[in-house]
């Protein structure tokens, strides 16, 4: 097999809170006003990306990681993840606060769905003027604090608030109790997974007058209720790889491309590509691919060495 460079069909989902900046900042083929969700690389099962260019055009992912996955994903990932793309990717837009949220471990998504649990990070790609994200608690707290605050509809008040802007990242342990918050467009990496559980929805009410469903029994045994600091500083070094989060699931590295730079795509471990801002040519071999903003580039592990050339922002991904 010719390998080369995967970009996919994004799997557009609506969300109550969602808005228009997936297509009028990203370009993505939106067809309603509450569009929430770009799902840019996804084996979840009914939601599996389809291969949107080259000789696999047409093909979908666990396929093309079936027709050989050490080549696809690498022989480190393969032995600690089987032949299971292990990532999920996102852009999401928040117009409206999104539900305050916690995701179990992998022991306790193991045992109640047959699920990897779901370690996330957040890059922010953009932020309008006062936007928050929610991460976590102030300080310390414990279950029953917690439980007489969510009683009393005022578990916001043992919460970390957070200004942000655009380059600001946070990593989200399982157990993390989080929210994203209206007028925030973000750039998310975490395990292959769907399990979140919903724990306060700041009372809001549907069209037809009903609460959605909350999981707080769920929940309870999911939340990490230690203060933690998420949000993670980085360094910006010119047309190299400067990690922004390093854990057992990914290594996420931000390039901020300012000419050429090499990219060495190990054997061990495939490659993602999110551009966040600008545009470049990525040269492998004798070929070349243009890629802009808002474009996610799955390169698998037996690709080699590539060449990133241009003036854009990039988020690379591996497992390392």
């Amino acid at each position: 097999m010719d390998w080369y460079p995967l970009v996919f069909k994004p799997i557009i989902k609506e969300r109550i809170w969602g808005g228009t900046k997936l297509r009028d900042v990203l370009h993505k083929p939106i067809v309603s006003e509450i569009s929430g969700e770009s799902w840019e690389l996804s084996t979840v099962p009914g939601d599996v990306s389809v291969v949107a260019n080259g000789s696999l055009e047409g093909t979908d992912l666990n396929t093309v990681v079936a027709l050989n996955p050490e080549a696809v994903l690498g022989k480190k990932v393969v032995a600690q993840f089987g032949d299971q793309f292990p990532l999920l990717f996102k852009f999401l837009d928040a117009r409206e606060d999104l539900s305050i949220q916690v995701h179990p471990n992998d022991a306790l998504a193991k045992e109640r769905h047959n699920s990897f649990g779901k370690t996330e990070m957040w890059y922010v790609m953009q932020a309008d003027p006062g936007a928050q994200l929610i991460v976590g608690f102030k300080e310390d707290s414990n279950a029953e604090a917690y439980q007489t605050a969510l009683a009393q509809h005022q578990v916001v008040d043992l919460l970390a608030k957070h200004s942000v802007q655009k380059g600001d990242v946070f990593f989200l342990e399982t157990g993390t109790v989080h929210a994203i918050g209206a007028g925030t467009l973000i750039a998310e990496i975490q395990q292959t997974s769907d399990i979140t559980y919903r724990i306060y929805d700041f009372d809001r009410r549907d069209a037809q007058g009903n609460l959605r469903e909350l999981h707080t029994e769920l929940a309870l045994e999911a939340i990490n209720y230690q203060h933690t600091e998420s949000k993670k500083a980085y360094t910006k070094i010119t047309n190299v790889s400067n990690v922004m989060v390093d854990c057992p699931y990914f290594t996420t590295s931000f390039i901020p491309l300012i000419g050429t730079a090499s990219v060495h795509c190990a054997h061990d471990s495939f490659t993602v590509f999110m551009v966040m801002e600008g545009d470049c040519a990525l040269l492998y071999g004798d070929k070349k691919m243009e890629v802009t903003k808002g474009t996610t580039i799955l390169l698998p592990a037996a690709l080699g060495t590539v060449q990133l050339k241009g003036n854009a922002e990039l988020l690379e991904i591996t497992i390392s």
